[in-house]
């Protein structure tokens, strides 16, 4: 557990959060946000709950429909945590594994509780029973995407808003002006994100035109046409570098989380990156109408042609990556003003 509460306990403005620490994830963004709004905080890393031996955790996984091994006893611990610190607000991200015995716990000694959805529950790869049961325990559900909000109705009793993903200012911002370029980074496209099958055809389209592309991310090298440009993961002050030295930053979403945009989609523009972006009904909500901050495409021919227009070009991309940073810092789009959406505290 990291994170502190304020000197004394009991602090009803403050809250524990459900979620992955370290790196990019979002519970360790939201912690930061926290207490940069001056809120007592509170991390109980979700890891814990899949510790286990190897074989076990499969088994758990594959077998037992994708229940983590430490289920019961994890949402022991966040009970226990919200008993000791006496938060306002229990906030869990994604597919949190908390269940609703846990849920019920928390609810009963006063705590609200609320889940930043950030996967979507429906998605085969991550559908479990226990995590839809759970979702009857929360008072409300904020989605990052509208695809799933029927469901999520017909589902539970919760309020459920949409609050889109954001970005963490301490890792996402422009370029210094004295910062040397890294000759060692891609100067051509870049994408950060997992090898999601329906993925691969943009990836090989691009490889296939002879566009220089660099790959981050899950299992990139699993799949034939793309492991030539696999490069493994980035820490965060890499990511952000990454972004910075690439010539074109890539932002695909995934088909079988029905996303409508994704993280990057607010941390590229953040760290001042010129988007290729998916054409979605939510991006365009985002970033306007094509070529206004990004450009938009709708199949791999169209993202070929646009890449190299761009590519071409580095006045244009030097203008979108411009236009695209002002509206997400214009937009209100850091994890300091999610976590006020989702909290709903006023905006000072």
């Amino acid at each position: 557990m990291t994170g502190q509460t304020n000197a004394g306990g009991a602090d009803r403005e403050g809250l524990v959060i459900v979620g992955n620490d370290g790196g990019t994830n979002v519970g360790a963004s939201l912690l930061r946000a926290a207490r940069r709004c001056g809120l007592a905080a509170v991390l109980v890393d979700a890891r814990r709950a899949f510790a286990a031996p190897r074989i076990v955790g499969r088994v758990n996984w594959w077998l037992r429909g994708r229940r983590p091994t430490r289920l019961a006893a994890f949402g022991r611990e966040v009970a226990e945590a919200c008993r000791t610190h006496r938060p306002r607000w229990l906030l869990t991200t994604g597919l949190a594994p908390v269940d609703r015995g846990a849920l019920d716990a928390v609810t009963a000694v006063g705590v609200e509780t609320i889940n930043y959805l950030t996967d979507d529950p429906w998605n085969p790869a991550f559908r479990s029973e226990w995590f839809l049961e759970a979702l009857g325990g929360y008072r409300r559900v904020a989605t990052v995407r509208r695809s799933n909000i029927g469901d999520l109705k017909a589902a539970t009793r919760a309020d459920i808003e949409y609050v889109p993903f954001g970005f963490d200012q301490e890792i996402f911002y422009p370029r210094p002006a004295d910062w040397p370029l890294d000759p060692g980074s891609p100067a051509g496209v870049f994408f950060a994100g997992g090898a999601d099958r329906d993925r691969v055809p943009y990836i090989q389209a691009l490889m296939a035109a002879g566009i220089e592309i660099a790959l981050y991310g899950d299992h990139w090298d699993r799949h034939p046409e793309t492991r030539a440009a696999a490069r493994g993961y980035l820490e965060p002050d890499a990511l952000r570098e990454h972004i910075w030295n690439a010539a074109v930053c890539l932002c695909l979403v995934r088909r079988a989380n029905r996303d409508g945009h994704s993280m990057r989609t607010f941390e590229v523009p953040a760290a001042g990156g010129c988007m290729c972006v998916e054409d979605t009904d939510e991006h365009r909500d985002i970033f306007g109408e094509d070529g206004v901050a990004v450009r938009y495409f709708t199949g791999p021919d169209d993202e070929v042609a646009i890449t190299k227009e761009l590519l071409a070009c580095p006045e244009r991309r030097q203008a979108l990556a411009a236009a695209s940073h002002r509206r997400v810092w214009d937009s209100a789009c850091t994890y300091d003003h999610r976590l006020r959406q989702i909290l709903r505290l006023a905006t000072p």
